[in-house]
């Protein structure tokens, strides 16, 4: 019987000392990931780790990473949601169109794709990996369309038009470019030595595992924040419908892609070994 392991990571919150006094208050990403950490449970996952806020540590992330692949095999399905703000760091490896890789923000430091890919990259063949991550500029590891429109100026336009959809008086989960620069710069000898540890080669050229990633937006987007759910992660659960969706993992995305504003598109990815058979399954089912 195929085992499920489920890791859900959601932060209101990060630690000020570490991102030069900024401590990125938000409001429902605990609850998005109380709300998929209920999903596994209900479908009958064996592992469901719940980190929030502080918990939500550089190491306890990577940790239950190292411990899914040292018990999942072939078969198994490990379910990973992340809810909580993207940042970006200098590419390392390049391997990155804009010199930028993306990262999540969690509590006491930003953990790179790159190391979220080398940590995937240890399960054994024949994992599936379940990926939803409800952040700005999720969409993929590209990061151009998103800098032009800074650059430009655009994305005041583009805030500006947000205020008329219906995801009106949201945060957003971007990391401001300034505590971007100024994190980065208070803690480059950290950053610096995890770059140095990383592959020079592509990571996701390792993957054995077959990884489907549903994320909150495109690249170029920012994901919104809400009362209750972040956007994403509310019509998420509209389509999920407590388990009476039926159909295969791009249909999930596209039923859900109809009911998000225009400005919000979540992407769809298929990494490491290609699994027609897994995108056929139904979300979130383990056998």
């Amino acid at each position: 019987m195929a085992q499920g392991y489920s890791v859900n990571i959601g932060l209101n919150a990060v630690d000020p000392r570490h991102y030069a006094g900024w401590d990125g208050q938000l409001t429902a990403c605990e609850a998005d990931a109380q709300d998929m950490s209920s999903i596994a449970k209900t479908q009958r996952f064996d592992r469901v780790r719940m980190l929030l806020s502080q918990d939500a540590t550089r190491a306890r992330v990577l940790g239950e990473l190292d411990e899914a692949a040292k018990v999942l095999e072939a078969g198994d399905l490990l379910l990973l949601t992340y809810s909580g703000h993207g940042g970006q760091l200098p590419d390392a490896n390049s391997d990155e169109p804009d010199g930028l890789d993306e990262t999540w923000c969690l509590y006491d430091g930003e953990v790179l794709d790159d190391e979220l890919y080398v940590a995937l990259g240890k399960l054994k063949t024949g994992v599936r990996v379940f990926m939803l991550s409800d952040s700005c500029h999720s969409g993929s590891v590209n990061r151009v369309a998103y800098t032009a429109l800074r650059t430009s100026g655009s994305l005041e336009l583009l805030a500006d038009a947000v205020q008329t959809t219906e995801a009106a008086q949201r945060r957003f989960k971007d990391m401001p470019s300034g505590i971007e620069n100024r994190t980065y710069r208070d803690n480059k000898q950290m950053y610096d030595d995890i770059m140095k540890r990383l592959p020079r080669e592509d990571p996701r050229a390792n993957l054995k595992a077959s990884v489907l990633l549903i994320s909150g937006c495109q690249d170029n987007q920012l994901s919104s924040d809400g009362t209750f759910n972040g956007l994403f992660t509310a019509n998420l659960l509209r389509v999920w419908n407590g388990g009476k969706f039926v159909g295969g993992y791009p249909t999930f995305q596209r039923r859900i892609l109809r009911r998000m504003p225009p400005l919000q598109s979540p992407a769809y990815s298929v990494l490491g070994l290609s699994n027609r058979e897994f995108e056929r399954q139904t979300p979130f089912h383990i056998h």
